[in-house]
């Protein structure tokens, strides 16, 4: 048979794949997984725009809250600044060790673009609190943290295991892959048919998902702001972030196709695999590199922020050895899918059906 008749069946496999893939009840919640981060974010864009609509209500005089100090009492404060956003008192009370805690009151000012928070203790004023509604680097940098540490490492690690293991094992397990064994097509070939299918399911919803979040992160944020973020380096994170996604479809894709054709219960691998990533930054350099997450991590445009007096738990966790380049990063995991999909397809071709043992 030809190259080209061999690509037409692939195709064909593919697309008869597909509306399973996407429409599976048992692949439902990795709908769930892919759109999760984005509620999140959501979330948090709403309470900076309702926070927003609030302060512009009642913006205060930048140069009335610097001449705020502690010792001022709050008759003193509301006769220099005025009214505040919010007031609010929480009466005194005595622990039960005897200390008594003084009557505190709350008040909350905002001067147009930050807020400020005045704690009063028994009347005096003892500290005085800003916070920025919205931080568009720390915005960015929480994106980074949750892309990283959820979106790859369970997000797409869990869809794939829900898409690909039940590309074979589903099919043994509603008892109609021997319909496809009857199909006039190599094992190898369907093998491969099925492994596009997954592909292209979930490199659709997780880069949707992906994408999604990350425009809803910015949403929020001041015109300015993004006017001077979109489109350099906007477009070239989103592409990135997009492009990692890719990268992890394709090789948790493989691994996890190739253990539901390999091996009977593919729990067991799907767990020491989980185990093994998790625990990737606290390996030596060497055994980093034989990792998925490895090479995914590398093509990502922000680094996970941390502080220098962080527990050496997380730094260890967050600092992995040094990444490789892009063209080694891709490069790389392909030809490691590349073997894996050849060792699962040699496989497939001694696959007998019997699903009295199943």
């Amino acid at each position: 048979m030809s190259p080209a008749a061999r690509l037409r069946q692939v195709r064909l496999i593919a697309g008869l794949q597909l509306r399973r893939v996407f429409l599976a009840r048992r692949s439902l919640w990795v709908y769930g997984l892919a759109l999760f981060p984005a509620l999140i974010f959501f979330g948090h864009g709403v309470e900076i725009t309702m926070n927003r609509a609030a302060y512009a209500k009642n913006v205060t005089a930048p140069h009335l809250i610097d001449s705020l100090r502690e010792g001022d009492t709050a008759d003193a404060v509301l006769l220099r600044a005025g009214e505040p956003v919010s007031d609010r008192t929480r009466q005194g009370r005595t622990r039960d060790n005897g200390d008594e805690i003084p009557e505190r009151r709350y008040m909350t000012y905002h001067d147009g673009k930050s807020s400020w928070q005045l704690r009063f203790d028994a009347g005096l004023l003892v500290r005085k609190d800003e916070r920025v509604a919205s931080d568009f680097g720390d915005d960015r940098s929480v994106f980074a943290g949750v892309f990283q540490y959820f979106y790859l490492r369970l997000g797409v690690f869990f869809g794939c295991l829900g898409i690909f293991m039940n590309l074979f094992r589903g099919e043994m397990l509603d008892k109609t892959l021997h319909y496809w064994f009857l199909a006039p097509a190599r094992r190898d070939i369907l093998l491969l048919g099925k492994y596009v299918a997954g592909m292209v399911a979930a490199t659709t919803i997780f880069t949707f998902g992906a994408g999604l979040c990350f425009l809803v992160m910015l949403w929020p944020q001041e015109p300015s702001e993004l006017a001077a973020f979109w489109p350099d380096p906007g477009l070239s994170h989103l592409f990135w972030y997009c492009a990692a996604t890719v990268l992890g479809c394709v090789g948790y894709g493989s691994v996890f196709l190739a253990a539901g054709v390999l091996l009977r219960n593919p729990i067991v691998p799907a767990a020491a695999l989980l185990f093994w990533e998790s625990i990737n930054g606290f390996l030596p350099a060497m055994l980093q590199k034989v990792s998925i997450l490895y090479y995914v991590q590398a093509l990502t445009p922000v680094p996970v922020p941390l502080e220098d007096d962080a527990p050496l738990f997380i730094q260890l966790l967050m600092r992995p050895a040094a990444p490789p380049s892009t063209l080694v990063a891709v490069l790389g995991l392909l030809i490691v899918t590349a073997f894996v999909l050849w060792a699962a397809a040699a496989a497939s071709r001694g696959i007998e059906i019997d699903y009295g043992t199943d």
